[in-house]
């Protein structure tokens, strides 16, 4: 059992089919490992359907809904309505994952900002905060966000990436920073600086398991279970203990997600 708790995961994707086998016991443990809450998070059409699937399935489990860069070829509008009617079921906490990727251009340039731009309308006409994805994009996606930052219900870059510089560009914004398992690595200084610059109550925990699991489970498959080694990196930067960082990230994760709150988390 973990000696923390307390500890929400606000990007994660347990519908991945790596949790195949051992899904059911996996996530039916996080509870008495001091797992709070997930945020399952929507990468495509399909997953965004699983996520509330889960979501109805285990009580800790919320979902948000979204298409991730690569996977915005194949959307459609009709998806999109889809989308926004599901919202209607008040464990759909965001609009998510979305944004940019130019790093695997999974698709085309115009067809992202199309489409990142649609869900960003998307989240506005639903009131519900978005979590975006940005990779190599870091001036398009900062532009965008700008564009859009006086009507959003709140904005979380997931999995943080860029400089120190651009984490107080985009907080000014109204930007809260998802903060994961690179934080371990030996070559996250660049992430360390940032989480440096950065205040806690701009901070919220994530894995994108089964992705980017922390030392010295990198390479291996993510769990909400390894949070304790992203919260102990960062309280190593902040000089408090992991307990506060869980805490304080606890209670922007609420703040940030109000139906979390409303579900009595």
């Amino acid at each position: 059992m973990n000696k923390y708790t307390g500890i929400i995961d606000t990007h994660a994707h347990y519908d991945d089919t790596s949790y195949n086998e051992d899904r059911v016991s996996l996530l039916s443990s996080m509870p008495e490992n001091g797992i709070e809450a997930v945020v399952n998070v929507g990468a495509t059409v399909k997953g965004a359907y699983q996520s509330i699937e889960l979501a109805k399935k285990y009580e800790h489990f919320f979902a948000a809904v979204g298409v991730h860069p690569d996977e915005v070829h194949i959307l459609t509008e009709e998806e999109i309505e889809i989308f926004a009617a599901s919202t209607a079921y008040e464990k759909v906490v965001a609009i998510g994952e979305i944004g940019l990727d130019y790093h695997n251009m999974g698709s085309d340039k115009e067809t992202q900002h199309k489409w990142f731009k649609r869900q960003l309308k998307l989240s506005i006409a639903v009131k519900l905060p978005v979590i975006i994805h940005s990779r190599d994009a870091e001036k398009d996606t900062e532009d965008i966000i700008r564009e859009y930052s006086d009507r959003l219900y709140g904005c979380l870059m997931h999995c943080y990436s860029y400089s120190a510089e651009s984490a107080l560009a985009l907080k000014k914004l109204g930007c809260k920073f998802g903060i994961g398992g690179v934080i371990t690595f030996k070559n996250g200084k660049k992430l360390k600086e940032a989480v440096d610059a950065l205040e806690l109550e701009d901070i919220m925990l994530e894995t994108d398991a089964p992705y980017l699991s922390p030392e010295p489970y990198r390479g291996k498959r993510n769990s909400s279970l390894y949070i304790p080694y992203i919260a102990e990196a960062i309280a190593d930067i902040k000089k408090v203990t992991p307990q506060e960082v869980i805490d304080i990230t606890n209670a922007n994760a609420k703040k940030f997600f109000p139906r979390l709150t409303d579900w009595e988390v």
